[in-house]
């Protein structure tokens, strides 16, 4: 089974970012890394590609990352999904409604790309 990472933001800049990031992964583990442009897009693609990880922005157009985690942690057939939250909203209030709502991990903006490079492989079991 291929491993799949889906990246869901607005900003094409921290998409790309997040995709150069982890393309290592690709070449060494033959990761597939897959990306959508806002909310829908992503739980389409959740839906119809299966990814074992999520990062996701929370503020989108078309559905926020805050309903996909609902929509992820209400659906059996997406139970396995771990989501981590990238975002600029670093209160902890925001935090917490990141992790209440499904996520599994909450990141703030601008982050580290070694450190989502080490969470990716930590989340795939690498």
């Amino acid at each position: 089974m291929t491993r799949k990472i889906l990246v869901v933001d607005d900003e094409i800049h921290i998409r790309m970012l997040l995709e150069q990031t982890l393309e290592e992964l690709e070449g060494e583990y033959g990761v597939e890394i897959l990306t959508a442009g806002d909310g829908l897009e992503g739980m389409n693609i959740l839906a119809r590609e299966r990814p074992q990880v999520v990062f996701l922005d929370i503020m989108m157009p078309k559905m926020n990352g805050y309903e996909v985690c609902r929509r992820v942690k209400d659906d059996p057939d997406l139970a396995g999904v771990k989501i981590v939250l990238l975002t600029a909203k670093g209160q902890e209030a925001d935090r917490k409604h990141g992790l209440e709502a499904g996520a599994h991990m909450y990141l703030t903006k601008p982050f580290d790309p070694d450190k989502v490079l080490h969470i990716a492989k930590d989340l795939l079991q690498l």
